[in-house]
């Protein structure tokens, strides 16, 4: 490496450090879990470990050994996009290998040059990229604001060329809930097409796991759907649900689909016993919605004063602003066995930065004791001021 490209990266990675926005890798098997996306425990489920390795068992060939358009494609893809399609209740499913590739293949080709593409000034840094691809005209409006919305829209249909709206049914930082219904009504008096990520509500919400569109029966107002396999089903890909139309352009013209090696067959197996398993133990949602509530009952008994994210869904939060106090409040929490996280600006706005909390059906009500007393501990320790939930 040439000394100049040495000294760019070292002057870069100090000026992250003296930031607060420096990053490293960290492993804390130990700790109790409240960082991980594996709400429902499928990720840790030994039924599925057990599942998967008989299954395995059986398979001919380890990798895929090409894209899908080469050698990639097998039946088990067709029979694995078929079963994904019936359990989120959509005409077809087209599997990409995460969720980044999905939202960024989605985005980057459906809207053409003279559209518009309006999206949520919340939306994942996934959908942001894909955003960046596409040859459309972009804004933004305020995160959950059917007023600014409309405004947007109206504003797009003076411009001609046609439009997109992009939003996630569930954020991944404020574990709050897009007005999917208001949204949608919008699209169809403007004659827009909705893409909803639902990355954070595969599996925990809506019939059976199918997520919050489903459950707001909205299925064909949405032109696309993105459910991940990484976060609740505790295994890897993603799927864009849709009409067979979709499938058929996203095969044509997703990149990231079309130059990708598919997924392995121990992947798409892995992929359909999870959703088999979510829909035979039902009771794993239930279990986690009861612990939210748990939680959301502890919190402000057990410290009142702290500023707690208004969230119902398994993702909730400490607002610590500052860089630097949120990662002390994080390290004191970690040091007294919690596996919690500092999510820090410009992640989220300067003033909002947290400690993310993610529940799982697998969390004990003593370990969710325990947590909020660390948290209450650390926050003391930090001589934090405190105050009341504005947002």
């Amino acid at each position: 490496m040439p000394n100049w490209l040495l000294n760019r990266l070292e002057t870069d990675i100090d000026n992250r450090k003296q930031r607060g926005l420096f990053r490293s890798l960290t492993v804390a098997e130990s700790a109790v879990d409240f960082t991980s996306n594996d709400y429902l425990g499928i990720g840790r489920s030994g039924t599925l470990h057990h599942q998967l390795a008989q299954a395995s068992a059986q398979l001919t060939r380890n990798g895929a050994t090409g894209s899908r358009l080469l050698a990639g494609h097998t039946y088990l893809a067709d029979t694995v996009e078929a079963d994904v399609a019936r359990f989120y209740q959509a005409e077809t499913a087209l599997i990409f290998n995460a969720g980044y590739m999905a939202n960024l293949g989605l985005l980057a080709c459906l809207p053409q040059p003279g559209d518009t593409l309006i999206t949520d000034e919340l939306i994942h840094a996934s959908l942001i990229d894909g955003a960046r691809l596409s040859k459309a005209t972009r804004h933004r409006f305020a995160h959950n604001d059917i007023v600014d919305l409309e405004d947007k829209l109206r504003e797009a249909s003076k411009q001609g060329g046609n439009t997109f709206v992009v939003v996630e049914s569930l954020y991944s930082m404020d574990g709050d809930e897009a007005p999917l219904p208001q949204i949608a009504a919008l699209c169809t008096a403007f004659n827009a097409a909705l893409i909803v990520d639902e990355a954070h509500a595969s599996g925990v919400y809506g019939p059976g796991g199918a997520g919050l569109v489903a459950a707001h029966g909205l299925q064909d107002q949405v032109t696309a759907r993105v459910h991940t396999f990484g976060k609740a089903l505790g295994v890897h890909g993603a799927a864009v649900l849709g009409l067979a139309l979709l499938r058929t352009y996203l095969i044509n013209t997703a990149r990231s689909f079309i130059y990708a090696t598919a997924l392995p067959p121990h992947d798409l197996l892995a992929i359909q016993l999870a959703h088999m398993l979510v829909a035979a133990e039902p009771e794993r949602a239930g279990l986690l919605h009861e612990r939210v509530a748990y939680f959301r009952k502890k919190c402000h008994q057990l410290a009142p004063e702290a500023v707690w994210l208004t969230s119902t869904s398994p993702i909730q939060g400490l607002i610590v602003p500052g860089n630097s106090a949120v990662r002390r409040v994080a390290a004191a929490t970690q040091a007294a066995g919690f596996d919690v996280r500092p999510i820090v600006s410009p992640t989220v706005a300067a003033g909002q930065e947290r400690i993310r909390i993610c529940l799982h059906s697998y969390n004990t009500e003593a370990e969710i004791d325990g947590l909020v007393t660390a948290l209450t501990i650390a926050l003391q320790e930090t001589a934090m001021s405190v105050g009341t939930v504005t947002r």
